[in-house]
């Protein structure tokens, strides 16, 4: 067995395509098979070096090896080879056709109540005709001419599934420039690197009866290949999400705070029957079974992914997070924070709340002398995990405060928060002079 991921470089990943490279590669481990990650960088025009290093990074920060690497920059010559044989065979056809023409077309089928397919005109073209054209400075773009019958396939995710080849336009699969495409280049490169299983998202189907037909047309039995289509992602709305990929980069969740074993435990059973749970990769892969992945399009919800995120954060150790934690940060400041945040972004705020600098909020006018009494009941350091009862209780037989009345004036001058971590555990960490100072200042 043998998977891949094949990133074109021409931006950073996204969750969307996270999802399949996460899938191929759990689906690799757990069978014991191999991965193949490959760049699928034809595109010369679009393709940059460095999202090629930023993508083998951000794979590598998910916790995803590969066992072989390879480049379609590297294979051209493969590709002009299996382009000849197209064209010896008859199913590789030139085509002379400029954008207007074929626009033209399109709306005259359209006008005509007929599909707006590809009407084959330039396989009726005479050599005479042909060699007319070039002579006048035409160069040709290739199509491949498709099979006139119905592609099916048992699909691991959708089940049954047929594409019927007539209804499709004829694919260009070389361009003017002499560019291969992906079509074709892909197709190549799966039968050539031994690929079995090919795994990716449900807007790629059509396309796969296509490239079952030109593996075919290449050689290979129909059944070659094994594919799994997984459902769309749409956002919490039910919109596609692909209109938001761009804020949700691994590069940009990364620099928020989300944990690689959030990400993947998330997207690994996203739209199956099992709901996620914090696991590392290898535990991910003894269990993940594509099988399990529902037909239907799944929700990406952010608020879940957080969710998660902070259940995985509420059981990492100090020396884990500690390279991540602001400079000084302490493991008493870990402890009392880590399960009131989901990122560790969040962390810097109140690592500011306990030994920076805040500017607590100025309160109500009713609120003045509460304050300052509460400065004035401060209990001398030391402070310990008893200090805040002691100093709160001596407020409440001072004042006749009780509950919200007595807690929430001084969680807000102190933190400028309405919530968060218990305030047992801040106080110490805070210090007397910073207490102080925060409680005069919005008592004013």
């Amino acid at each position: 067995m043998k998977l891949r991921f094949a990133p074109s470089p021409t931006g950073l990943i996204h969750v969307g395509n996270a999802r399949q490279a996460i899938a191929n590669a759990l689906y690799a481990r757990h069978y014991g098979g191999r991965f193949l990650l490959r760049i699928d960088d034809t595109d010369v025009a679009r393709s940059r070096e460095e999202y090629v290093t930023a993508l083998q990074a951000d794979l590598q920060w998910l916790g995803i090896e590969w066992d072989e690497f390879v480049r379609q920059s590297d294979r051209l010559d493969r590709y002009a080879l299996a382009i000849e044989h197209l064209k010896a065979t008859g199913r590789l056809y030139p085509c002379f056709e400029s954008e207007q023409e074929l626009a033209s077309k399109r709306e005259a089928r359209i006008r005509a109540r007929k599909p707006p397919i590809y009407d084959r005109a330039m396989l009726k073209l005479t050599p005479q005709q042909r060699a007319q054209a070039e002579a006048n400075g035409k160069v040709p773009y290739w199509r491949f001419r498709l099979s006139d019958r119905m592609v099916r396939w048992d699909d691991m995710v959708m089940g049954e599934s047929r594409v019927k080849l007539p209804s499709i336009s004829d694919p260009v699969l070389v361009r003017a420039d002499g560019t291969v495409l992906y079509t074709l280049a892909s197709v190549v490169d799966d039968i050539e690197t031994g690929i079995t299983h090919v795994v990716r998202g449900e807007d790629h189907v059509t396309n796969t009866g296509v490239q079952i037909d030109i593996a075919v047309a290449l050689g290979v039995a129909a059944d070659h290949f094994r594919f799994a289509h997984l459902p769309l992602l749409l956002d919490e709305g039910g919109g596609k999400l692909s209109k938001r990929f761009d804020g949700l980069s691994l590069r940009s969740l990364r620099q928020d705070g989300i944990e690689p074993s959030a990400i993947v435990s998330y997207l690994a059973r996203l739209g199956s029957a099992d709901d996620p749970e914090p696991m590392s990769f290898a535990e991910q892969a003894a269990s993940y079974d594509l099988s399990r992945v529902s037909r239907s399009a799944a929700r990406f919800d952010m608020r879940q992914l957080l969710g998660l995120n902070r259940r995985i954060m509420h059981t990492m150790s100090f020396e884990e997070v500690r390279p991540r934690l602001p400079e000084g940060a302490t493991e008493a400041f870990w402890l009392a924070v880590r399960g009131n945040v989901d990122m560790i972004g969040e962390l810097r705020h109140w690592w500011d709340v306990v030994a920076g600098s805040i500017v607590p909020p100025v309160m109500e006018a009713q609120e003045r002398d509460y304050l300052l009494k509460a400065v004035d009941l401060l209990p001398a350091e030391p402070w310990g995990p008893e200090t805040w009862k002691t100093w709160t209780t001596a407020l409440k037989e001072a004042t006749g405060r009780t509950g919200k009345a007595l807690f929430h004036p001084l969680r807000l001058s102190l933190t400028g928060e309405e919530k968060g971590p218990e305030m047992r555990d801040l106080l110490p960490l805070m210090g007397y002079d910073r207490v102080a100072g925060r409680l005069r200042i919005a008592a004013r």
